[in-house]
């Protein structure tokens, strides 16, 4: 039985928390020979998201591979393999919980919350902006069209930045968030001349 009680004592085990970095972490439960071997903690924050996920998936599904990378003021992850997808959970859930996690890791780690995470599974959020950007083009036609505003269901932040993106240099229409919170939305309407 797994006897982790909170998120510090499974950082310990990686090797990335603030615990006593001079004990080695036990070894990983049920982790086959081929899962990475985790280092002493690092406090560059690419090695620490990268030791993070490596050590999470190993969990999960040693076939699985992760790469991480710098991208202009973030990190963006990529876990890949041939039953990555499964991971990412019904409408990424799973994959946005993984995120939030990550984002916390480093949070904790590096002492400050300015590094931006993005992690993408088997190609999910890929496929999902793409999409939502054919969504936000056939709105925009019918919003065009009608000359009447449409107004999308909630959405998280980042699904409305893809259609915000897509459409910013729209001729006939225009999109904005309104709302506050979990019930921020998006309206496409009109472009007045």
């Amino acid at each position: 039985m797994d006897n982790r009680t909170n998120l510090d004592d499974y950082l310990a085990e990686l090797g990335i928390s603030e615990a006593d970095e001079s004990v080695t972490p036990p070894p990983m439960p049920d982790a086959s020979d081929s899962a990475p071997a985790l280092e002493a903690a690092s406090t560059d924050a690419r090695d620490v998201l990268e030791r993070f996920l490596r050590g999470l998936i190993a969990r999960i599904d040693p076939e699985l591979s992760v790469t991480v990378r710098e991208v202009d003021d973030a990190l963006e992850a990529e876990i890949s393999g041939e039953n990555a997808a499964r991971l990412a959970g019904r409408d990424g859930r799973t994959l946005g919980a993984i995120e939030v996690i990550a984002y916390t890791v480093l949070s904790k780690q590096e002492g400050r919350g300015d590094t931006r995470v993005r992690v993408d599974i088997g190609g999910f959020r890929k496929r999902q902006a793409d999409t939502l950007s054919k969504l936000a083009e056939r709105l925009a036609i019918g919003v065009a069209k009608s000359g009447e505003p449409h107004e999308l269901q909630p959405m998280p932040a980042a699904e409305r930045r893809v259609i915000h993106i897509a459409l910013k240099e729209h001729p006939d229409v225009m999109s904005e968030s309104v709302g506050e919170g979990a019930s921020r939305r998006l309206v496409i309407k009109p472009r007045h001349s």
